[in-house]
């Protein structure tokens, strides 16, 4: 890998819906205090989203085991296809970015964002060829978001931006090089415990539980993360507790519309966790005058 590419930092690839960039100051004030002496330590990811967390946490700590997973298999071929092919993928984005880029009013982007998206979803591609139309329709739809519907299919709105970056070669290179012992899994996230070591610290971003009957967007795979699912997670993590296991968790705070709504705070109500809140800027809305700061909620088991 050249010089000036290790020398990149790396940051994640994709704009994500609740992507946690921005929580990642609170997040480290709430990480266990001996984090940097332990030895052999595995970080776990079983939602891995955009990774924002995991590309810092890896980074800043110098992890040698990692493992990231997720349910959503064309999230999960693109983490996999910039471990193994990121040169071929990397052509790939180029070649659509200028495609894209040669386009100069709003109807022919948008009419060659539906080609791609219908492309997309016949599932006619090769994996690195899939990998490069998720980017490049992640960086061009609608605010980041994916959403399918109940046949699978991705069905996000054109996202009216004039010239997106679909292509960053050198981010992509140095994830790529991150990414070479990181073990990557697609499956339920409790598969992820057969994996990890002894000394282990999880982070959970789970699909958060909506705060209002119109903010639901955690439909970006079949099957959905009701309050049943909400409740199965906090099963797994007492299993990790009981393991010994380090964890962090966070997830909307239905408090923001109903203080009296204690989902959370009861579901979490162990004498080994701790429930903060913390300030977040909501950022997918339709309406401009409803997006601001909002609580979310960071839970601990030390």
């Amino acid at each position: 890998m050249p010089n000036e590419i290790k020398s990149i930092t790396a940051k994640p690839f994709l704009k994500w819906a609740g992507g946690k960039t921005q929580l990642i100051p609170a997040i480290e004030s709430l990480l266990p205090e001996n984090i940097k002496t332990l030895q052999d330590l595995t970080y776990v990811e079983p939602f891995i989203g955009s990774g924002a967390v995991f590309f810092w946490f890896i980074q800043k700590f110098k992890i040698k085991h990692a493992i990231i997973n997720d349910v959503n298999t064309d999230l999960i071929n693109v983490y996999k296809v910039i471990k193994h092919t990121a040169a071929k993928l990397i052509k790939q984005l180029e070649n659509i970015q200028t495609q894209y880029y040669s386009f100069f009013n709003e109807s022919e982007k948008k009419a060659f964002y539906l080609d791609k998206r219908a492309i997309f979803n016949s599932r006619a591609t090769t994996d690195i060829e899939h990998a490069a139309l998720f980017i490049f329709l992640n960086r061009t739809c609608f605010n980041g978001l994916y959403r399918v519907n109940k046949k699978n299919e991705f069905n996000v709105p054109f996202g009216r931006y004039a010239k997106p970056k679909i292509s960053d070669g050198a981010n992509i290179l140095t994830i790529s090089g991150l990414l070479q012992e990181v073990t990557i899994l697609n499956g339920d996230y409790e598969n992820t415990l057969s994996f990890a070591g002894k000394n282990a610290f999880y982070y959970f971003d789970p699909p958060y539980k909506p705060i209002s009957k119109t903010a639901s967007f955690n439909a970006y795979a079949n099957g959905g993360f009701d309050d049943a699912e909400q409740i199965r997670l906090a099963e797994f993590t007492e299993k990790l507790t009981t393991d010994n296991k380090y964890w962090l968790l966070s997830n909307s705070d239905p408090k923001n519309i109903n203080l009296d709504d204690v989902f959370f705070d009861q579901l979490y109500d162990r004498p080994s966790n701790t429930i903060v809140r913390v300030q977040a800027k909501r950022m997918i809305n339709s309406n401009a005058a409803k997006r601001g700061a909002i609580n979310e909620i960071l839970i601990v088991n030390y």
